[in-house]
């Protein structure tokens, strides 16, 4: 049998929620917004319509969340920091565009990991859409802290 590398080793998936470890899953599907991205001349002339997904990892204080927004990590203030994302201007890659949505989800302290994909809807033929998924983690925790 062979044994992992390193790298191979540290990967471990999305714990999205769990009773046992007081972790709540917040989540926003299938965000369609238009996005100026691409690396092609014609990608950088206008918008093209893009969709995003974004689950979260949050941990629970263990307080009752007294039905109080200020409780919870909030899915709309999420939404509303992706679109300020996307209104900044020109991305070339759908990477770059994964990466801060990660980032800025992170900057929450009760968020533990950000799980992000965009997608392209129209650049490829025959392609119902292209794009990427990435994984990020707060500094501190998982199989390396």
């Amino acid at each position: 049998m062979n044994k992992p590398t390193p790298k191979e080793a540290s990967v471990h998936p999305l714990h999205l929620a769990s009773a046992e470890a007081n972790l709540r899953h917040v989540f926003v599907h299938d965000l369609l917004l238009d996005a100026s991205i691409g690396v092609y001349a014609h990608e950088k002339q206008g918008t093209q319509p893009i969709r995003i997904n974004v689950d979260l990892t949050v941990a629970e204080s263990g307080a009752p969340l007294g039905d109080d927004l200020a409780n919870v990590v909030c899915y709309e203030r999420i939404t509303d920091r992706i679109r300020e994302i996307v209104a900044r201007g020109h991305l070339q890659l759908v990477e770059t565009l994964a990466e801060h949505i990660a980032e800025s989800c992170l900057g929450d302290p009760r968020v533990q990991s950000a799980r992000v994909r965009v997608e392209k809807l129209r650049a490829v033929p025959d392609a119902a859409s292209v794009g990427v998924e990435i994984e990020r983690l707060r500094r501190g925790i998982g199989p390396l802290a």
